[in-house]
């Protein structure tokens, strides 16, 4: 599937902002199921610099500085993706039973740490928008059956959130603490999204956080899938070491499926603090409203 995708962010500012300074997480990751054929990002005002890096997750962010009074600032991040037929992961669907993971982990944690855990162990503790806590490890205990297979156990967590958790823009905001997305069973991917990464991790079972794109227009005759028109979020569940190498299969418990062709890859991290899209400081402004629209056109 061939993918056209314009993310368009625009701040208006009460008063002039005379300095701003802002990071970016708007490219797209190219990894094996995801090539960038052509991305852009245009700035208004031009910015007085820019910068392209790699964050502490191999993300790719863009940095830019506004050293001129400006009353609005648009950011408009255009990409021509194709994204490939997922394969499983060697060894995802022979991962065997939740507790031989955990355990693993467990038993080369410390200053033993393996090589090959480095990366999984970093996704198994609280972060800024996943606060672990005991009501998280009951939610998850029925589908982690004792012996169960991991990645079947994980299916089914992700099932059973969406069933259990209405898709509401309004309940919840970013800031929103999990224990309140808990007590309510509402909210936006995002918070489906951090609600399974932390019950994952209260069973010491690693969970990245993972934002992206989802098709907005869905083919003829398929459903409309939630969370199309803005930014996506879902979660990469760790199924064990195959081949020398990590094997991450990734969940969308929003719409109850693996991700798949549908799905855009943005950039992964912890939790949503991590892939921010648009993240800076500015200097003046006063209030300020901001306006977002995502469009995801097949090609």
């Amino acid at each position: 599937m061939n993918y056209d995708v314009l993310h368009e962010t625009v701040y208006s500012y009460e008063s002039p902002v005379v300095l701003s300074q802002q990071l970016l997480h708007l490219t797209p990751r190219v990894v094996e199921y995801q090539r960038l054929a052509w991305h852009r990002i245009e700035v208004g005002p031009s910015p007085a610099e820019t910068a392209a890096r790699h964050d502490y997750f191999g993300n790719p962010v863009t940095q830019i500085m506004l050293a001129a009074p400006h009353a609005s600032l648009s950011v408009r991040a255009h990409s021509h993706i194709e994204v490939m037929p997922r394969t499983r992961p060697a060894g995802a669907d022979a991962a065997g039973p939740w507790e031989r993971l955990r355990d693993r982990l467990r038993a080369s944690g410390g200053d033993r740490v393996l090589p090959t855990l480095l990366e999984p162990a970093q996704f198994l503790y609280e972060s800024p928008h996943v606060e672990l806590f005991r009501d998280l490890a009951a939610y998850a205990e029925p589908s982690f059956a004792k012996g169960r297979d991991m990645l079947e156990a994980a299916l089914d967590l992700a099932r059973r959130i969406h069933a259990d958790f209405t898709f509401d823009p309004k309940a919840t905001s970013v800031s929103t603490p999990l224990r309140e997305v808990l007590a309510k069973r509402r909210g936006v991917c995002q918070d489906y999204a951090h609600f399974m990464a932390g019950c994952l991790r209260m069973l010491g079972l690693p969970a990245r956080y993972v934002s992206g794109y989802i098709l907005t227009a869905p083919p003829p005759g398929k459903p409309r899938l939630v969370g199309a028109d803005a930014s996506h979020a879902w979660v990469s569940v760790w199924c064990g070491e195959a081949g020398g190498a990590n094997a991450w299969v990734d969940v969308d418990p929003t719409n109850n499926m693996l991700v798949g062709e549908q799905h855009v890859t943005l950039a992964w991290g912890r939790d949503f603090s991590d892939v921010t899209p648009m993240r800076g400081v500015i200097l003046g402004g006063g209030e300020q409203e901001l306006e977002v629209r995502v469009t995801v056109t097949p090609k």
